[in-house]
């Protein structure tokens, strides 16, 4: 019923990106043993990340979180970046199996699984095939690392036995389930020459079996029932005891040799931390008076060349010094011989400007008078000629009108010539009012006109004067 199948199945399966964390340990060449991460798995192999670089056709051993254990091999170890610190290791598994535990693989994953026999469990399989110089490799691991590490060991174990133990019924309970799909898919020739009888007959068969055979047969299959669970009970409770008991035993007498081992690996972890700590002290002591000494002769160069270099800084400071006082008085002497000439060129400029400000008064004021006599008398030459124009016209129409109307009024000659006359008063009042106005706005605009072209003067004799 059980067929075993090889490892000579070369089909390769589909890929699954996940991450799973199992514990990789090498089995040849230098040792190594971590765990790792997946990247990508497979029925046939993986693709893992690891700190360190393997050789290819390296035997691996590999230990997942739920007890399984297989053996695979290195096929490539690629780096990751240009600094290598990670590699992106390539691992075939020896035996095509759903070693990762996925619960949702592809269907090319699945493969006959072989049935093998209980055997005994296999304890600490790694740690019983260190070599002593593994050992000593191992020996400047910190102990708490180590002893979590065969825990971990130890752990998987446990779930591997249990898995192995159970693995049997599970094969038979499957074994079953096909023996009743095939039943299923195939009847057999009896049940089906029963479709062909009448419907009267199948129903009396039907009650005859339900009355007599349906309590025997019940009965029988309780029984039966009652039979098979006590055997695969009683089964159970055998192997599952010879187990623990093989277990404990095993168990005791790994302990007892990890107990060993980890007092020598103490022993000698202590002993290579002492040794090592002695010399790192010696060294360090050498160091420390070494550096001393090199402190010391460093010192004292370092204060010989400090001394020459700020006696060498003093000196040049020194003479920048008294350049910069030779330079300062000299300039100070020259900026004293032109303030003084400066002060002279002021006081002659003083007495320049307070004669050229006397001067120029006397001269506007004789211009002012000048111009206000200019321009009263000939304000009076033309009023008096006004007054004499006006005076002839006066005088001409006058004239006209009195010889045109003396013939015509004689009667009113006196009153006539009372009110002209007063008229002619009047008028030569009021002509000689708006003249003597137009005068004094006239002489008003002269005034302003020659005051403003004498402040503009003033102004620009100003200006020169500043500049």
């Amino acid at each position: 019923m059980h067929n075993e199948v090889g490892p000579a199945i070369l089909r390769r399966s589909s890929r699954v990106p996940t991450a799973v964390q199992i514990l990789v340990t090498s089995l040849e060449g230098t040792h190594f043993s971590e765990v790792c991460e997946t990247l990508v798995v497979n029925a046939h192999g993986c693709a893992m990340l690891t700190r360190v670089k393997l050789d290819t056709g390296v035997p691996l051993n590999l230990h997942s979180k739920d007890g399984r254990e297989t053996t695979a091999h290195v096929v490539t170890c690629q780096p990751l970046g240009l600094d290598h610190r990670s590699w992106r290791l390539g691992a075939k598994l020896d035996r095509p199996e759903n070693f990762w535990g996925l619960r949702n693989c592809p269907k090319d994953w699945v493969l006959p699984a072989p049935v093998a026999p209980p055997r005994a469990p296999q304890i600490l399989k790694s740690m019983n095939t260190l070599t002593p110089h593994q050992l000593s490799g191992q020996g400047s691991l910190p102990s708490e690392a180590v002893l979590d590490r065969v825990a971990w060991q130890l752990e998987a174990q446990m779930r591997k036995m249990i898995a192995e133990q159970v693995r049997p019924l599970q094969a038979e309970v499957m074994a079953l389930k096909e023996r009743v799909a095939q039943r299923e898919a195939n009847p057999s020739r009896f049940e089906v020459s029963l479709s062909s009888i009448p419907p009267e007959l199948e129903q009396q068969l039907e009650l005859r079996l339900r009355k007599d055979l349906g309590p025997r047969v019940l009965d029988e299959a309780r029984q039966q029932s009652v039979h098979l669970l006590e055997s695969a009970k009683a089964t159970i409770d055998q192997r599952t005891t010879e187990s623990y008991e093989n277990f404990l035993c095993r168990v005791v007498e790994e302990l007892k040799v990890v107990e060993k081992r980890a007092q020598e690996i103490s022993a000698h972890i202590s002993e290579n931390t002492r040794e090592y700590l002695r010399r790192g002290l010696e060294d360090f002591h050498q160091k420390l008076l070494d550096g001393g000494n090199s402190l010391q002769r460093l010192s004292e160069e370092l204060l010989q060349f400090l001394q020459h270099n700020l006696n060498a800084e003093h000196d040049a400071r020194r003479g920048d010094l008294e350049q910069l006082r030779t330079s300062v008085a000299s300039e100070s002497s020259r900026l004293q011989e032109q303030v003084e000439y400066l002060d002279t060129r002021i006081a002659k400029l003083d007495e320049s400007t307070r004669c050229l400000e006397s001067g120029l008064d006397h001269r506007l004021s004789r211009m002012s008078s000048e111009t206000v006599k200019e321009a009263r008398s000939q304000f009076e030459n033309l009023a008096n000629e006004i007054l004499e124009e006006l005076t002839a016209r006066s005088i001409k129409a006058l004239g006209d009108q009195l010889e045109a109307e003396t013939e015509n009024m004689k009667v009113v000659q006196n009153g006539i010539v009372a009110s002209v006359s007063e008229s002619l008063k009047g008028q030569a009042a009021n002509a000689l009012q708006a003249f003597e106005h137009s005068l004094e706005h006239l002489a008003r605009l002269s005034t302003e006109r020659w005051r403003l072209k004498l402040e503009g003067g003033l102004n620009a004799l100003a200006k020169s004067l500043n500049e």
